[in-house]
């Protein structure tokens, strides 16, 4: 407990020990030892009798006197270091090498530790020490562990992946909410309140204004993102930089490239919208990276492969379709929907960017522009067409009726092209937002087959399952729940866990909907069987696993 004293030359519990051991006369040796050890202030030896009248043992006197000592002494080192003293970090140093054999002792620990929090550049002797020592590296300021950190990668990969891996989960577990609303989803967060995360605030803390700390942890989610192809570190890497720039870290701020571009994203993300003004600055971002700088594509095409970002582009293409439409114009003469389409394509190619190293804009398939965009904007024409028939007179009416298939480049594009796919399961929302059953009907058997099986990815099944509420009305008819669940849902249900649990969840809100007799079949359907649910069982009893089968 007092290790370090007598480095410094002052008397322990040790000394006195072999005091009163040697001594003739204890009671002297004592009223030495304490002349000698005691607090050397003259006026003082008189006032402490008056202290032993009231009772108040010397400990507690020493003890307050000590503590209130200790306080001042962390206030100046505070003070010693804002101030504007050239020698400022000498003088600090000098008290670092005087106290620093006495970090052991917990009353002086706080000193020592504060010393080091405040130097810019601690002695490299010291991190070592600092390092090696378990439990003084865990109580040490995270100015201090930031200087271990940057030399150290492993541990400060030790420290990040316990927080990237609960990033993961709390996104997962959104998508997986029980609450189905489409009005409160995954995406109904502004940026500046995803921003105030846990976990991108520890991220935030834990880099400080160190530049090499941030590049350590980019490459940590680039190699995670390459590793897993999960889009939410994608979303990480945006946050964390826009986290950044609202504290104002010019140090790092200043050096990423992507900083600008992000910025005028997150406005776009926050709006949900990209405005013509902001297409065209992304644009200048986008059209000026330089020969030799083609590098940072990488990093744009995942802060643009950010989940928010692409439902951002997505939702402005779909506006961007419906005002073309009302203005008699063809996609292939809208500047900004062939921007939107460049940016969503550079995006949705983040990770085949970034796993072959060839930093090179993906070029983006003329004929989604050309073909699938007209046959998308047909399907829209056939509903308007079939709405204005319905409000004609009965004798005007001409015996139409509503169109069941779909144009073939519609669903080739459906299957074949990533870009062309996202915007056709956006139309799919748009459908339901409207709360247009017969399209809908239309549209949803051709999901089934869809390029990588977006279609049953869960950031779509969470925002269609919450989008179905809308038509909750329609489930009492089993032509409406044949094509939801028979012609779409049901049809990868085994083989995708992910689906059962999303139809479960969608079900919870609208089971009192659905036809009873549908409920009934559909229940038996989506039950585990008994073989599958004693694996799960015996997994709950022996420990979950990432493959445990679970049911909402």
């Amino acid at each position: 407990m007092f290790a370090g004293l007598p480095e410094l030359g002052i008397a322990n519990g040790e000394d006195l020990k072999e005091t009163l051991t040697n001594c003739t006369e204890p009671l002297k040796a004592i009223d030495q030892f304490q002349m000698e050890n005691g607090i050397l202030l003259p006026t003082l030896q008189s006032a402490l009798p008056f202290l032993d009248l009231h009772g108040t043992p010397r400990l507690e006197f020493h003890q307050s006197v000590f503590d209130e000592l200790r306080e001042k002494l962390m206030e100046q080192v505070a003070v010693i270091a804002e101030g504007k003293d050239e020698d400022r970090y000498g003088k600090l140093e000098e008290l670092l090498e005087k106290s620093f054999p006495l970090v052991k002792m917990p009353s002086i620990q706080p000193v020592v530790m504060q010393v080091l929090k405040h130097l810019p550049k601690v002695p490299e002797k010291k991190l070592k020490m600092v390092m090696a020592d378990k439990e003084l590296y865990k109580v040490c300021a995270v100015e201090v562990k930031r200087q271990i950190w940057q030399d150290n990668q492993a541990l400060f990969g030790d420290e990040v992946s316990p927080l990237l891996k609960q990033y993961i989960v709390e996104k997962e577990a959104a998508l997986f909410s029980s609450d189905l609303s489409i009005l409160h989803n995954f995406f109904s967060p502004t940026p500046k309140t995803r921003r105030q995360g846990e976990v991108v605030l520890k991220l935030t803390q834990m880099i400080g204004k160190n530049v090499k700390l941030y590049d350590m942890v980019l490459q940590f989610l680039r190699t995670l993102f390459l590793r897993t192809r999960n889009v939410h570190y994608c979303t990480l890497r945006a946050e964390l930089l826009m986290s950044l720039h609202d504290l104002d870290i010019s140090e790092i701020c200043s050096v990423d490239p992507c900083h600008k571009f992000t910025w005028c994203l997150d406005a776009c993300i926050r709006e949900k919208f990209v405005d013509s003004k902001r297409a065209r600055e992304l644009q200048g971002f986008l059209d000026g990276v330089k020969k030799g700088q083609e590098q940072v594509l990488g990093d744009l095409s995942m802060i643009l492969c950010d989940p928010f970002a692409c439902n951002t582009l997505v939702l402005s293409i779909i506006r961007n379709v419906q005002e073309l439409l009302s203005q008699d114009a063809l996609p292939r003469d809208s500047p900004d929907l062939l921007l939107l389409l460049r940016m969503l394509s550079l995006g949705q190619g983040a990770w085949d960017m970034i796993d072959s190293q060839v930093f090179k804009e993906p070029r983006l398939d003329l004929e989604v522009v050309t073909r699938f965009l007209p046959a998308m904007m047909s399907v829209v024409v056939d509903d308007h067409t079939f709405i204005v028939e319905q409000k004609l007179p009965s004798d005007e009416k001409s015996s139409l009726t509503y169109p069941t298939s779909l144009p073939d480049a519609f669903i080739r594009y459906l299957q074949d092209n990533r870009v062309a796919c996202e915007m056709g399961l956006y139309y799919v929302l748009h459908i339901a937002k409207l709360r247009n059953r017969n399209a809908l009907q239309r549209l949803l058997p051709a999901l089934v087959e869809t390029y990588n099986d977006m279609a049953f990815g869960d950031i779509f099944l969470h925002l269609l399952t919450a989008h179905l509420t809308l038509l909750s009305d329609e489930f009492g008819s089993e032509e409406f729940c044949s094509v939801v669940f028979d012609s779409f849902l049901l049809t990868s249900f085994s083989s995708k866990e992910n689906v059962h649990r999303h139809i479960l969840r969608m079900l919870l809100h609208l089971h009192h909907k659905v036809l009873p007799s549908y409920l009934e079949t559909l229940m038996q359907t989506l039950e585990p069987p008994k073989q599958r649910f004693a694996v799960a069982s015996t997994q709950a009893v022996s420990g979950p696993d990432s493959n445990t089968y679970m049911i909402l």
